[in-house]
This record gives structure tokens, C-alpha cells and sequence, in this order.
């Protein structure tokens, strides 16, 4: 591990190679955190009526800073599966605005309509588009996407290709959780918006992980979470809603925002900032992380990705070389993680999964963790199966070495 792991607290013999998963909180964060769950705790009144309003604005303002977004536009929830859902929830109808606000009728997706998702789509994103569309009488069509793959225009036509007289929704991740691919999105949402069918982005490794512009992007929604790559503590998310959207946008939860009169602060605002008694602190530390962030390297959180990505890149090629396989996706295509479809596997060691709490791990997975310290995914996408790797500032270049090595041990057997 770099110098910088000295502010996280992994366990200092273990090679984290997934700040993917959950991402993991520095030393700094969690101490702000505890140190506004006391002052919570000293005077919940206080804090809970009079001052979270300031402080959860506070934090979106930074945020915005960061996502390019207008704070009017973003909402805190605790998760982009809670994002995804809620937005989805809009788009189908099953969120009426209360107040005789009304959005783009013409895009709302219900009976006979049809909404795609790529097929290597994240499982909860998945599950949560063929509810909601299975409430309204709406079909989903998968839409298959190659990995490995030669040129992300092949997304883009691929997407573009599936789309009928009845598709009226695309749910597409801006970085597929699987193959840690970043898909051009931008070309994607511009040519849907032409046909006038609206996008829902799962960008859940989005915010911190790559530059976002998300007023510009044009995107119904977008979520992301900040536990991952902006390293916030567990249920920080965040759901930027195009501005044609809002007015009908309500969250999952209501609560007393519902029947507010309050002219000083918007609808969404009030409804979302307040979903009833919770811990509000893992938003609250949002600026404390961006400040830990910012300050690591000298050009702040720009060149942390820019180090981030050419640590990824040359991580996979070292993975590649020590397996005898060609890179399988343009290193342009890359952000903070990257995946490999390992060769001749499982037949390089048979063995049934090994059941780890909910999951059934691959006894790759459990091996390089048990037996040689190092915590990466090893998991199926179709016939394959993928080694997925990620980069954050405690990771070095010998991290990788330790993994090509472990992978040339596994094989030889």
C-alpha cells in the first residue's frame, strides 16, 4: 500500500484491492462523523430542528461544486438503489406530485411501454426496473452488450439499435459495476433525447470517480453513491433530477415535507431532507471528505483520478501480461476499475462456491482472502468469469504485483 494508507484503518496485511464494493471510509471522516453524532447526541433538539437544514445545505453546496449540478437539482438518500428506485417510481407514475405539479406526461412510462436495460446491468438495479415496470404493465428488454468489446461506439449502437416505437425509458449504468467499464453515456443521452425518450443513469460509482458535469448531461435522473469514491461513510448517496422532473419527484418516504406551507425552501427540499428521525452525519461529512480528497495530491481531487485511472490502466496491463490474454476493452474506456475475464477458468481449479454470509463466493475469491491477504472480486458474468480490480490512494503498483503473482500460483496449482 502507498504512504496515503496510513489514513484509512484497513488491516494493514491485506492487499484492498475493492474499494469498489463499499468503498471505505478515511480515519478523518469517521472521527467528524463521531464527533457530530456527540453533538447530535448532547442536544438532539437543537441540532434536528434548527440546524440540520443549514448543515445538509451546506454539504449539497460542495457536492454541487464537485458534480456540476445546481443544488436546487439534488436530493440526499441513502443509496443508489434507494435513488434508482425512487426515480423510477416518477417515471412510471406511482409518485404523484400532491400539489397539481406536473412533469413530461409524453415520456411517462406505462402500459405496452418498454424500457431497455444492458444486459450486464447491477442485479438491484435490475430487479428494481422489472417491478416497477411489471406495476404499470411495462416490458423490459435486455439489451446485450460484449465484454470484451473493441470500441465503445458499440454501446452506443447497440443501445441505439434496440430502441422501438415503444421504448419510452433507458436505464443505463455510467460505470458497469461488472466490468468497471465507463460507458459513453453522454453520446447515448443526447441521441435518446432526440427520439424523445428519457435516460435514468444508475451512476453509482459515479460521483469522485470521474469528472460530472450533471446539468449539462441531460439525463432525467442521475443517483450516485459518495461511500465509494468520495469516501463518505455507509448511506450516503446522492439523486440529481433534471429540472422538468422535479416538480412531480417525491421520495419513498413521506413524511411531514408532505402538507409543508413553507415558502423559504423548495418542495423537494422539504420532503427529501426529512424523511423522518435518521442519522444524518454520513451527509453531513460530505465537505470533511472532499477536504481529505482535495488535499493529497496538489491539484486536488483532479489529479487523484487522473492517478487513479493510470494506476488502473497499468494494473490491468500487468494482469493481462501475467495471463497470457490481450486487454479486453480500449484503456479509454477506463476510470478507477477494471475487469478481466479470466482464461480457462473455473477449469483452472473446479470447486463448487463457497456460501459467505448472503453470497455464494467463488473459491478464487475466498482463496486470494484466505490464503494470500488480498481482497478483490472474483465473480460470473455470463460464460465468464471476471477479476475485477480497483485503484484508490493507498494502492501502489505493488498491490497488482502481489495479485499477478497470487493469479500465477492459482494456475499452476
Amino acid at each position: 500500500m502507498s504512504n496515503h494508507a496510513a489514513h484509512w484503518d484497513l488491516e494493514s496485511d491485506l492487499v484492498f484491492l475493492n474499494h469498489g464494493s463499499f468503498g471505505a471510509a478515511p480515519r478523518c471522516v469517521l472521527e467528524e462523523q463521531a464527533r457530530l453524532r456527540a453533538e447530535l447526541e448532547s442536544s438532539p433538539v437543537r441540532f434536528m430542528y434548527r440546524e440540520l437544514e443549514p448543515r445538509l445545505d451546506a454539504a449539497r453546496e460542495r457536492l454541487g461544486a464537485l458534480v456540476g449540478a445546481e443544488p436546487s437539482g439534488l436530493v440526499f438518500v441513502p443509496n443508489a438503489t434507494t435513488g434508482v428506485n425512487t426515480a423510477l417510481a416518477v417515471l412510471t407514475g406511482q409518485c404523484d406530485s400532491g400539489d397539481g405539479g406536473e412533469g413530461p406526461a409524453e415520456t411517462q412510462v406505462g402500459p405496452g411501454d418498454e424500457v431497455l436495460i444492458l444486459d450486464p446491468e447491477y442485479n438491484a438495479t435490475a430487479n428494481a426496473v422489472r417491478f416497477a415496470a411489471a406495476r404499470v404493465g411495462a416490458s423490459v428488454r435486455v439489451v446485450p452488450v460484449p465484454f470484451p468489446l473493441q470500441d465503445s461506439a458499440e454501446i452506443t449502437e447497440r443501445v441505439l439499435a434496440a430502441v422501438s416505437k415503444q421504448t419510452r425509458l433507458v436505464v443505463i449504468d455510467h460505470i458497469v459495476s461488472q466490468t468497471g467499464l465507463v460507458l459513453p453515456i453522454e453520446d447515448i443521452i443526447f441521441e435518446l433525447r432526440e427520439l424523445g425518450i428519457e435516460t435514468l443513469v444508475d451512476g453509482a460509482h459515479g460521483p469522485g470517480h470521474l469528472p460530472l458535469s450533471l446539468d449539462d448531461l441531460g439525463a432525467a435522473f442521475y443517483t450516485g453513491n459518495c461511500h465509494k469514491w468520495l469516501c463518505t461513510p455507509k448511506g450516503s448517496a446522492m439523486l440529481h433530477i433534471r429540472e422538468d422532473w422535479r416538480a412531480r419527484t417525491r421520495p419513498l418516504v413521506i413524511s411531514h415535507g408532505a402538507n409543508a406551507t413553507r415558502k423559504d425552501r423548495s418542495r423537494l427540499h422539504l420532503e427529501f431532507d426529512w424523511p423522518g428521525t435518521f442519522d444524518p452525519t454520513p451527509f453531513l461529512v460530505l465537505p470533511t471528505a472532499l477536504d481529505f480528497l482535495e488535499g493529497l495530491f496538489p491539484d486536488g481531487i483532479d489529479e487523484l483520478q487522473l492517478r487513479n485511472r493510470e494506476l488502473t490502466v497499468e494494473a490491468q496491463g500487468l494482469l493481462c501480461e501475467a495471463l497470457g490474454i490481450e486487454r479486453p476493452a480500449p484503456t479509454d474506456m477506463l476510470g478507477a476499475l477494471a475487469s478481466i475475464p479470466l482464461p480457462n477458468y473455473p477449469t483452472a481449479r473446479q470447486a463448487p462456491a463457497i456460501q459467505r454470509g448472503p453470497l455464494d463466493l467463488d473459491p478464487l475469491h475466498v482463496w486470494l482472502h484466505d490464503e494470500r491477504r488480498i481482497e478483490v472480486p472474483v465473480f460470473p458474468l455470463g460464460d465468464r468469469t471476471i477479476l475485477r480490480t480497483s485503484a484508490q490512494a493507498y494502492n501502489e503498483r505493488e498491490d497488482y504485483v502481489q495479485l499477478a503473482a497470487a493469479l500465477g500460483e492459482w494456475y499452476a496449482g
